[in-house]
């Protein structure tokens, strides 16, 4: 049993152990794991070059007994073309060829994989990217073979990601090496295929990877190409379209709308902060009625825009909430200089701008009234926008987001709606 001596955290050995760990930590190139599955239920389906259609059903243990069609799939195979087949021909890797067709029944779609794969290796995929598949090859590594490098040359078609599934086929030895361009590498171990779960490993596009030698057995595996297609309201291609007959209401409103500018409320919260981020930032969280709207107005080929909104205000597009990092009343203003007096001809604010709750409401209301105007807020009125609600407000949806701001030394936080605003021409 090792003893840690004091001090032991200074050695130059724990040192390099906690770096490597850090850096494997911070940069992940691959992911490995198990799905738990009936190994009966999966068929591999592949068609030969006369025409006829084999199906390879699993779990397969070839030191029992060598299936017909996985002799058949094994005979239709090439060897791999990594491989050195001249000077060791009994010991290639083989290679389904990508003329002939293959199917399996394993959907990824139906599993967590591509959710771990992303956690994983894209933890900071925006919102509105998705992972989707491409079956590749099937690669097959029998007793005495192994499976040579392949670097990431061989896989110059635009994708994000490898994902290989081995199969629930009895082997030993054939370890999968994952090599990354800086020279590190992981080894995942094979399981001698359990026929109870399915192992699969992903790995980033410059990555390279190699099969150990199978002792015994028959190594099977299926890659596919992991690609990041865009989908929702950012989209180029939205993914959903409203009915006709909801078109054609909106299209009554925007022909009667000409040459004005409308704006509907967002009816859901969406939890981003106001202060930090652009209300256009909140395209691809979209859901529910709001992505109906936003995908109608869009194929109509107007340009909706998201502006934040609050107290009668609106903010710019490109502008976000930010002024509140300091008392409005006690501090001092947030660029500077001295805010503009009060004007004159805007009514006293309502709403979520109210303060009457608070000592001096009036001077508190002014002094919050000219930091939104010169955060670049402009009245409504002044955007000449209409905003279309229910004529019944006790039924009126809106979604909330929250600025927190301090006034007069107390806790106070300012309401902000979000407006689609339109242009009709």
């Amino acid at each position: 049993m090792a003893y840690l001596v004091p001090g032991y955290e200074n050695s130059q050995e724990f040192r390099d152990y906690v770096l490597q760990l850090l850096e494997a930590t911070n940069a992940p190139f691959t992911v490995s794991g198990r799905v738990k599955l009936e190994s009966a239920q999966l068929m591999l389906f592949f068609r030969t070059k006369n025409g006829i259609t084999h199906s390879l059903d699993f779990p397969v243990d070839v030191d029992y007994s060598l299936p017909p069609p996985l002799e058949v799939l094994i005979a239709t195979s090439r060897p791999h073309h990594t491989s050195d087949f001249v000077a060791y021909p009994n010991r290639s890797s083989l290679i389904y060829p990508s003329d002939l067709p293959i199917n399996f029944s394993l959907d990824l779609a139906n599993h967590p994989i591509l959710d771990a794969v992303r956690n994983t290796l894209f933890p900071n995929l925006p919102d509105g990217n998705y992972l989707s598949t491409v079956r590749d090859k099937l690669e097959i590594v029998n007793a005495g073979s192994r499976l040579n490098l392949q670097p990431h040359s061989l896989r110059q078609d635009g994708r994000t990601a490898t994902i290989i599934v081995t199969l629930p086929s009895r082997f030993e030895g054939g370890a999968l090496i994952v090599h990354n361009p800086q020279g590190l590498q992981e080894t995942y171990l094979g399981r001698s295929g359990r026929i109870d779960e399915i192992e699969w490993t992903a790995f980033l596009p410059d990555c390279g990877y190699e099969v150990d030698t199978v002792q015994r057995g028959c190594r099977i595996s299926i890659s596919y190409g992991v690609f990041v297609r865009s989908f929702g309201p950012s989209a180029s291609e939205p993914l959903i379209r409203p009915s006709d007959e909801y078109l054609d209401r909106l299209g009554s409103i925007l022909n009667l709308s000409r040459g004005r500018r409308i704006a509907f409320h967002l009816e859901f919260d969406y939890s981003i902060n106001p202060a930090e981020s652009l209300a256009e930032s909140v395209v691809p969280l979209l859901r529910g009625g709001d992505s109906l709207l936003y995908h109608a107005i869009k194929l109509y080929k107007l340009s909706p825009e998201l502006h934040w909104t609050a107290g009668g205000y609106l903010w710019p597009i490109d502008r976000s909430v930010d002024f509140v990092s300091q008392d409005i009343v006690e501090g001092h203003p947030l660029w500077g200089y001295v805010l503009p007096g009060r004007v004159s001809d805007i009514p006293p604010l309502r709403g979520p701008f109210n303060t009457s709750h608070l000592a001096d409401p009036a001077t508190q209301a002014e002094h919050l009234r000219t930091r939104v105007e010169d955060n670049g807020a402009i009245a409504l009125t002044e955007a000449k926008i209409t905003v279309l609600t229910g004529w019944d407000a006790s039924t009126a949806v809106a979604g909330k987001e929250r600025v927190y701001l301090v006034s007069n030394g107390e806790l106070g936080k300012l309401v902000v709606n979000i407006l689609l605003v339109v242009f009709v021409p």
